[in-house]
């Protein structure tokens, strides 16, 4: 359910523009925050023409200086740890985990704008952080929930698109399809044929990533309950914040729930700009496709198995377990289990990170919204005994071979099914390359020029 990790940069596409942030900057606005302004739009066309400015002085000023030098195991392999993208809105450290426009996900639980006193933050709270690298005021974010809801109507004919289906194809395939069935009113496509200035091109792509927004929750809701419920689907709600009303939508009223659907939510808007689907959706966007076109062709990627697909596998194999040993299987138990699938010569999904090298903290903070709401589950017990368990394993694992197993799909561009063919026979590896801020830019620069004066 990552919503926004394709769409919310999809806006800056148009104009190349880039925009940053960090912990003080955010601290200083929320100081000089206004309570009376409260479009999100007229924000942006105040920030845009500075932050144009500053992209082409970093490039006049440092647009030849060398980032590394590129191995032939980057080239080899996806492209890892080559930098090759600029991604304002996150920036993802292997040790410390994503921070969004400078702020960790428990920095943000603490200055974003929440339901309740104490509560997890608002979606709609990130996405504006995300796109202004600004911290928003509940009013600000109150006037962005009720512009996603008025803008959340479906045509029927997008449904119509998604009932043409088996309702036995996958959730994916069918929410793609949902998507691109929705790009028939694109305000981009509108205006670019009509002949917009290139200057302008951000502003029919911001009403396009804005009704996007707004729409996914009640298409996916719809593959959901025509997948499960036997296609009694639930109205949306216009009073419920988004996060309240996607779980409303999916048939989720508890209180509980809602509020976990805005932490994971907002945990899962952004993670850099070299993942399959982010990138996969910067790249489509590149040739000025609309935000309906590239955001599908991002979830086409996040289907993958090595990718968010891999969600459903960590499922899969949790239910494997209880199937197998129950419930209430021991430590002991559950170690012999992984080392089973181990020498299957099959991964523990959901263990290993292209980037991360320790705990992912978007697992930390569900671990913690679990402890605290739902200590005594029985799953979320056996995913903690998992967690003591299963990294030591993979430990020792690594001392007798290489845990990880050869990749046989690659993301890339040889759309044709000679290059898809060659890549699965050669087990080329899955394209994650590393995208960097302004800042860190500029940063860099400056340390260059500095060792080399």
């Amino acid at each position: 359910m990552v919503f926004f990790r394709s769409v919310s940069a999809l806006a800056r596409l148009r104009s190349r523009v880039g925009q940053q942030s960090s912990l003080s900057n955010s601290v200083r606005w929320i100081q000089m925050q206004s309570s009376t302004d409260m479009d999100l739009k007229s924000q942006l066309q105040e920030l845009i023409p500075e932050q144009q400015d500053r992209l082409k002085k970093l490039k006049s000023e440092h647009g030849k200086v060398q980032l590394g030098n590129i191995t032939v195991d980057m080239v080899i392999g996806g492209m890892r740890g080559m930098t090759g993208l600029l991604w304002e809105t996150s920036l993802l450290d292997p040790e410390e985990g994503i921070r969004f426009r400078g702020l960790s996900i428990p920095e943000c639980q603490k200055v974003l704008p929440a339901a309740q006193s104490g509560g997890e933050p608002l979606p709609e709270g990130l996405l504006w952080l995300l796109l202004t690298g600004k911290v928003p005021s509940k009013e600000q974010v109150e006037a962005l929930s009720q512009d996603l809801a008025n803008r959340a109507a479906v045509p029927d004919y997008v449904y119509n698109a998604i009932d043409a289906l088996p309702s036995t194809a996958h959730p994916m395939t069918q929410f793609a399809s949902g998507v691109m069935a929705l790009q028939v009113q694109s305000e981009f496509q509108k205006a670019y044929e009509n002949g917009i200035h290139k200057s302008k091109f951000w502003e029919p792509t911001y009403e396009d990533c804005l009704n996007l927004i707004a729409r996914v929750p009640v298409v996916a809701a719809y593959v959901y309950r025509r997948m499960y419920k036997n296609g009694d689907s639930i109205p949306s709600d216009k009073s419920l914040d988004y996060g309240a009303n996607f779980s409303h939508m999916l048939g989720f009223d508890d209180d509980k729930m809602k509020e976990l659907m805005r932490l994971y939510i907002t945990i899962h808007s952004d993670h850099e700009g070299g993942n399959v689907s982010a990138h996969t959706g910067h790249l489509v966007g590149s040739a000025l496709s609309d935000p309906y076109l590239s955001f599908a062709a991002a979830l086409n990627g996040l289907a993958g198995p090595l990718h968010g697909l891999a969600n459903q596998e960590v499922l899969l194999w949790i239910k494997s377990v209880v199937e197998e040993c129950g419930e209430n299987i021991s430590k002991d138990q559950l170690k012999e289990y992984v080392w089973k699938t181990l020498n299957s010569g099959k991964v523990v999904p959901g263990y290993g990170h292209g980037v991360l090298r320790k705990t992912d903290p978007r697992y930390v903070c569900q671990r913690e919204f679990a402890l605290k709401h739902l200590p005594d589950d029985p799953l979320f017990q056996l995913v903690s005994k998992l967690y003591e368990v299963v990294p030591p394993v993979l430990t020792e694992l690594r001392k007798v071979k290489n845990p990880w197993p050869n990749v046989d799909a690659h993301s890339g561009v040889l759309l044709n099914h000679y290059g898809l063919t060659e890549a699965r026979a050669l087990g080329l590896a899955l394209e994650r390359p590393k995208s960097v801020t302004m800042d860190w830019l500029d940063a860099f620069c400056k340390k260059a020029k500095a060792s080399s004066a």
